[in-house]
């Protein structure tokens, strides 16, 4: 294969992996292509934990056309038995004569054994191909696998001045903007907000503009007052609502939150609150990879400021005069943005930058 045709296959591995973007974890996201005679004959992706991995799916395609082909994997194939055998064991026993896969894997059961073992079977082995695009799309596992948390995107809703409401309005975006909100709830395992926010707004946290599948419920709720009439207490699955509070919060109210069904989880006070790495942690204990953080500009400060963020989603409005506190009312030190992109969604512009 030359090097354009790895990259056009890679290419589609990677579209394939992106399909199942959220719905994995604590799994990454994998696509894979199986090649003959330069002719995809097997592809797939892994859909959810405990289901076959990618390389697997697209080998069970290609059945006997496997034998002398090419195998394309968005990132390098496992070497160790979870709920499914190692995939590598597979990709010998098909008889692949080449793996090109787009990234190492970080996770410490495999970690570079994968392409050893393969190597160590007479596959040829190339790594490294669209590398860039393979991480962006598996940033939460990996940040989860080498930061002990999950890959966090905060997300803040301005007025052209900078400020977070308007009186008089629920929402400050455009009808675009808030489609391209709830594609991130699909596509993220969780999204987060504060007490300040269910108090206010009382939001359901649901995905209503596209097609797609609800993320786990996130609030931080230090004092445990969380209405048990809140939507994200009275859901259909409250089971898929977890309450952080703190460990010396009111016992009644902390009763009535469980008795409602929804998961409540005691952390230490810290001096502002709950301590928000803490929350990280234990959402990464879970196996949760990727939080969207919608909450206001308290808790969205102190992800910034305290390094617990990656990227920044600011959707502004053209709208002047706007009320309530500023975007980052507490940030206690200057960020620099980097690799800034901007766009427009309907009237708003969004700007999109790692932190």
């Amino acid at each position: 294969m030359s090097e354009a045709e790895d990259i056009q296959f890679m290419r589609r591995a990677l579209r394939l992996a992106a399909r199942a973007a959220g719905r994995t974890s604590p799994n990454p996201v994998v696509g894979s292509v199986v090649v003959r005679d330069g002719e995809i004959v097997g592809d797939g992706f892994h859909r959810a934990a405990g289901e076959p991995h990618a390389e697997v799916v697209a080998l069970r395609k290609a059945r006997d056309r496997a034998r002398g082909a090419t195998l394309y994997t968005t990132l390098e194939p496992c070497a160790h038995t979870g709920r499914t055998p190692p995939c590598v064991d597979a990709i010998h026993e098909a008889g692949v004569e080449r793996v090109v896969a787009a990234m190492r894997d970080p996770d410490p059961r495999t970690d570079g054994k994968g392409f050893r073992l393969l190597r160590a079977a007479n596959i040829t082995v190339t790594q490294g191909v669209l590398e860039q695009a393979a991480r962006k799309l598996n940033e939460g596992f990996i940040s989860r696998i080498t930061k002990g948390r999950p890959f966090v995107v905060v997300k803040l809703a301005t007025t052209l001045d900078g400020r977070v409401a308007v009186k008089g309005r629920r929402y400050l975006s455009s009808k675009p903007a808030l489609k391209e909100v709830h594609r991130l709830r699909d596509r993220s395992d969780a999204v987060l907000v504060g007490i300040g926010t269910v108090l206010a707004d009382d939001p359901a946290l649901t995905v209503r503009e596209v097609k797609g599948r609800d993320p786990l419920r996130v609030i931080v709720d230090t004092d445990a007052r969380t209405p048990p009439t809140a939507k994200v207490v009275r859901a259909k699955d409250p089971q898929r609502t977890v309450i952080f509070v703190a460990r010396d919060a009111d016992a009644r109210r902390v009763k009535r939150l469980r008795d409602a069904g929804v998961l409540v989880t005691s952390l230490p006070r810290g001096e502002n609150g709950l301590d928000l790495a803490a929350v990280l942690r234990w959402l990464a204990e879970q196996g949760v990879n990727t939080v969207l953080s919608e909450a206001g500009p308290t808790i969205a400060s102190t992800l910034v400021s305290s390094g617990l963020a990656d990227r920044l989603l600011l959707l502004t409005a053209p709208i002047a005069g706007g009320g309530g506190p500023s975007a980052f009312n507490g940030l206690d030190r200057v960020i620099d943005l980097k690799s800034l992109r901007v766009r427009k969604l309907g009237d708003d512009v969004a700007m999109e930058a790692e932190l």
